[in-house]
Formats: C-alpha cells, structure tokens, sequence
C-alpha cells in the first residue's frame, strides 16, 4: 500500500467516517487511543464500538502510535474529544511535518480558558493559525458513514487552505463549501450542542413541535449574540455550522447531546449517563465554558445557564424548562442596533488595518 499522506487522530464515530471518506481515494492513518481498537480495524475493517455495521476501507490502517503520522505530510486530522484535545496536540507536534495542513473538527470550548479548538491546537502544538482549518456542520457520523448525503463547511483565514482540504475531503455525497469566518464557525460547533441538550429534554418531556421549535430558534439567538460580541461575522449562524448543524444535532436520536437531554428528562443524573454514553457529548463538556465566556463578553445565555443546572446543579429538566418560559417577554430584535453597531465598527476596523 502507498504511503498515507493524510492521518486522523482519533478514532471516534467520527474520526472514523473522516479516515473512511479519506480512504475512498488514498491511504489514510488513523491514530487510536487503545491499542485494541487499531488491532480491530486492521483486522476486520469495523470500529464496531463507535461505527456498528460499518466498513472501513482497507485503506484505513490504524495504530496507537502518534509518531506515525509523521508520514502524513499533507494533511493531518484532529478528531479527539475537546477535554482531550491539548494533550494530544502536544503529543503529536513533534510529528507534524512543517508543511502539513492541519484541521480540527473537534467541537467545544475549553474550559478555564474559554480556546477554541483551533487556539488549543496553536497553543499547545506551535502551530501557526495560517496553517488551521476548522471543519462543521450537521455531520451525524452514522449517516455520513452509510454514505447518506451531507453537507459541512471547512473555514480557514487562507482561503487557499480551505480550498485544499475541501478538495481532499469532498465527495458528491459529502458536499464541502468554504468561509473565513474561523471565529464564529467554531463558535456555532460549540454552542450548538448545548441547545441540543435542551432541545432533547424537551423532546422526552413531550413539550411539542412548537414548544421545541421555539427553544430553538432562542438558542440559535444566544449563539448569535455570543458569536456578534465576540466578532464573528452573524450570516455563519444561518449557514451549515449554525442553523444547518443546529437542526440536525436537536433533531436526531443520533445525537448525543440530543440523547443527554432525553435521559437527564428521566431524572437520571450526569454522573450517571456519562458513561453509557455511546461516544462524547461535548455540551456537557462546553457548557461551562460557554457561560464564562458569554459573561466575559458581557452576554447572557438563560438556556445554556438552565443546562447546566440541570447537569450540575440538582434542578430538574422540567424545572429548568418551565423556568425558561416564564422569562420576561421582550422584543425579539432588541439586540439588533447594538449588534449593527458592532458590526460597522467591526468592518471599519477590518478596512484600516
């Protein structure tokens, strides 16, 4: 077999369909945190732990090792849990060819220090943000593995970077588009997943299509004030790693942030559900984090702050839930002049530099 020029790292559901849509065209290296793991997919070409009834191309060749991807000198793939994220990108810089392209599809922010994926990476790895790329979008695994269509947007501040690694991993099924906007497409990945988790204890507590149409909808609007604080440009959050990875993740029983919230509607608690999880929820993960860098911002997020309380603070889902609806109504655009006014002196700054 020829040498891999790509690796993912990680072995998760989705660490897994990323090397498999890789090895459609060329040999790919995926890097396990269990030795056992590797030795399963070299061996039957299944990860049936994260992928049941899924093959993996025999293109897939899987290790423990993360000197490997050495070799990898195009393309090189974080996929890892984001509580896991700096650890591992400090083990694998010494790898990293200088030349290779790096991306993360990891989703959260990190805690303590409110990073993005792609900062923990440039932290703790060296390595420069002209060289990262950020991947989102609604990519349930599963589907994506069973070759369903799906689409997902790559941002990088080098267009020509974007345009790279969506050349490398586009496929018909699995449509690729491009945006600059790093910040805020990391930032709809994040937060994303903690509304899922509302939305999926609204689901087990039959509040409705209309009820969780609307808990929706104000969670996309907490995403965007978070996201227009900070700077990013707000038409991301009705793109794919907004609205698009929004709908899926409250959607889907193939969620696991949507999943979270179903089993925490039960009165079970995170402690509990955390490791019969059938892979990350990084809401749970996010959450707090998520809250600390709203504040920073000067933001409020009532949903994500109930999630919270609900995973962490002893309050039950429906109290959490019932708490939100009886929030003072206000003017659904009462933000809008605020915001209009960040983002002219966002675009005049842009211009002057």
């Amino acid at each position: 077999m020829p040498r891999a020029r790509v690796a993912v790292i990680g072995a998760g559901a989705w660490g897994s369909t990323l090397a498999a849509l890789v090895a459609k065209v060329e040999p790919v290296t995926l890097v396990c945190h269990d030795a056992a793991v590797a030795g399963e997919i070299n061996e039957t070409h299944r990860n049936e732990r994260r992928l049941p009834g899924v093959e993996l191309p025999p293109r897939v060749r899987a290790t423990d090792d993360i000197a490997l991807i050495a070799g990898a000198a195009e393309l090189v793939i974080f996929a890892v849990p984001s509580r896991h994220l700096r650890e591992t990108a400090l083990a694998a810089a010494p790898h990293i060819a200088p030349g290779a392209d790096v991306l993360s599809v990891v989703k959260g922010l990190e805690n303590g220090t409110y990073m993005r994926m792609t900062q923990v990476i440039t932290a703790a790895a060296g390595i420069t943000a002209e060289r990262l790329a950020a991947l989102s979008g609604p990519n349930l695994a599963m589907e994506v593995a069973r070759g369903l269509p799906a689409s997902a947007v790559v941002a990088a501040l080098d267009p020509d970077l974007a345009q790279r690694v969506s050349r490398r991993l586009s496929r018909r099924e699995f449509r690729l588009y491009v945006n600059r906007d790093v910040l805020g497409v990391e930032l709809c990945g994040a937060l994303k997943n903690i509304v899922a988790i509302a939305a999926g204890a609204a689901d087990a507590l039959g509040f409705g299509d209309n009820g969780k149409a609307g808990l929706i909808t104000r969670g996309l609007a907490e995403m965007m004030r978070v996201g227009i604080a900070a700077g990013a440009n707000p038409l991301t959050f009705a793109g794919l790693a907004g609205l698009g990875d929004l709908v899926a993740t409250c959607g889907s029983g193939l969620s696991r942030n949507h999943r979270l919230g179903e089993e925490l509607a039960k009165g079970r608690r995170w402690a509990d559900i955390e490791a019969t999880l059938p892979g990350t929820a990084e809401g749970a993960y996010t959450v707090d984090a998520a809250i600390g860098y709203a504040a920073s911002l000067g933001v409020e997020m009532p949903i994500a702050r109930e999630v919270h309380n609900a995973l962490f603070g002893g309050k039950s889902v429906l109290r959490c839930l019932m708490d939100l609806l009886s929030r003072e109504s206000k003017d659904e655009l009462a933000d809008f002049d605020r915001w209009a006014e960040q983002l002219v002196a966002s675009r005049v700054a842009t211009a002057g530099a």
